[in-house]
């Protein structure tokens, strides 16, 4: 049996315009200038309070940073309910997860800087709630690239870090997945470039979904 954990913001799911927006809302809310796009996606995969903390320039998580967090999160149902920023899949990833879950010997998770409460609205929005087998959120763990929500999984789902393999658009993704133990596959069409997917361990990066279910087939049988 193995395992194969899928990170969601800009691995599954398309969400960085929403994400962008609400941290710009949020921090011209507290009278700051709004961070740039790139900065934004630089950011995504990390635990929210955390990502903050790095936009603000800060090392830590201070109180100005947890006071942004619940702001952000206070905002983010009402901006995606706008229309402009839905969450939709990336080309080709229904089609792939379809074939993945109907693996005997393979088994889906998720491992995402999402709230539990976003994790469950992807899931329900897009018919995932059948298939991921183990999930872990940023309100289960400790931020990527800290392995525990890989470990953890692993754990839960009785299956060794060495047959599992980690699903990422993120550098978070591929060290988080390295520090576990487990293969680590970047994707080209999220938010990091391929090279620094690689720098940051990558054993693969797929340019389309189709390529990822290749490489299971090779490599992950």
């Amino acid at each position: 049996m193995k395992l194969a954990l899928f990170d969601c913001d800009g691995t599954l799911v398309d969400s960085g315009g929403l994400i962008h927006e609400v941290m710009a809302r949020t921090f011209e809310t507290f009278e700051l200038q709004r961070p740039s796009a790139e900065a934004t996606r630089g950011i995504i995969g990390l635990t929210l309070d955390i990502a903050i903390a790095r936009l603000l320039g800060r090392e830590h998580v201070d109180d100005l940073a947890l006071t942004m967090t619940a702001h952000y999160k206070s905002i983010f149902t009402d901006v995606r309910s706008e229309g402009d920023f839905q969450e939709l899949l990336f080309p080709g990833i229904a089609e792939m997860m379809q074939m993945l879950s109907s693996r005997d010997a393979l088994l889906i998770g998720a491992v995402t800087g999402k709230s539990r409460r976003g994790l469950t609205h992807i899931a329900a929005t897009h018919g995932f709630d059948s298939i991921f087998f183990v999930s872990r959120t940023a309100d289960d763990c400790p931020s990527k690239p800290h392995p525990a929500m890989v470990t953890e999984c692993c754990s839960e789902a009785g299956i060794d870090a060495k047959d599992t393999v980690v699903i990422g658009d993120a550098i978070y993704d591929m060290q988080m997945a390295k520090a576990a133990g487990a293969a680590a596959i970047g994707v080209a069409w999220g938010y990091a470039s391929v090279p620094d997917l690689i720098e940051a361990g990558a054993d693969f990066v797929a340019q389309t979904p189709a390529d990822i279910i290749e490489w299971m087939e090779h490599n992950h049988a």
